[in-house]
């Protein structure tokens, strides 16, 4: 759907109503963080997708936003976001390794102060530029990059989202990190994944599995 014709309220099965039952199916799932959870029913995720799935838009499962890529599911990108707010001091510098459709970037955008996204395939990033722009979002950068490098000019980040899977932690990205950040994402195989939240110390990290998960692979290079 065309900029022109996004409906950022909703009707229908886009709802408020509908938006409102997935939050509260999220607190179900055990996500407590209010001000999260009052962002995400707000958020406009049925902008995220395309027509034919926004009906789609608020049920808790991940979606197809082409090119093999998808639009994770509430659960986990309220899951994710939810770690980083619950850090010892919030973040004010992220790094989003994936932006894909937007949906998770510009959650974090009106969470914390500065968003800096990189994402490999480039015609995702002029479909998330217009969703953001629809959105009034100002505090996000945006680059066509690999995602195994990271954003180094940019850095260090007081934490990273990654929502692709490596099958080892990517070395740049740890670099990245500031002493004490913290980084969320998946790891493994395709079919055998795990959330972790590595924080860096003054040694190295320490890692923590959060829960299970399934995502698309990190794929190196860009298109």
């Amino acid at each position: 759907m065309s900029p022109e014709h996004w409906n950022l309220k909703g009707i229908g099965m886009t709802s408020q109503r509908t938006r409102d039952r997935m939050v509260l199916r999220l607190r179900e799932q055990g996500i407590t963080h209010d001000e999260l959870l009052q962002t995400m029913s707000i958020l406009p995720r049925h902008i995220f997708v395309d027509d034919a799935l926004s009906l789609r838009g608020y049920e808790d499962v991940s979606l197809p936003i082409g090119s093999n890529q998808t639009i994770s599911q509430p659960w986990v990108v309220a899951k994710m976001t939810e770690r980083l707010l619950k850090m010892p001091q919030r973040p004010k510098r992220l790094l989003e390794v994936g932006t894909g459709s937007g949906y998770q970037t510009a959650l974090l955008a009106q969470l914390f102060d500065e968003i800096f996204t990189l994402e490999r395939i480039g015609s995702f990033q002029v479909r998330a530029k217009a969703r953001f722009d629809a959105l009034e979002l100002d505090n996000i950068h945006m680059l066509h990059g690999d995602g195994f490098l990271g954003w180094p000019e940019s850095a260090p980040y007081d934490a990273i989202i990654v929502t692709a899977a490596p099958v080892d932690i990517p070395q740049p990205l740890i670099d990245q990190l500031r002493p004490g950040g913290c980084m969320l994402l998946p790891v493994g195989e395709a079919y055998d994944q795990k959330l972790v939240q590595l924080t860096r110390t003054a040694q190295g990290y320490e890692s923590e599995v959060l829960a299970p998960v399934r995502f698309v692979p990190l794929v190196e290079g860009v298109v």
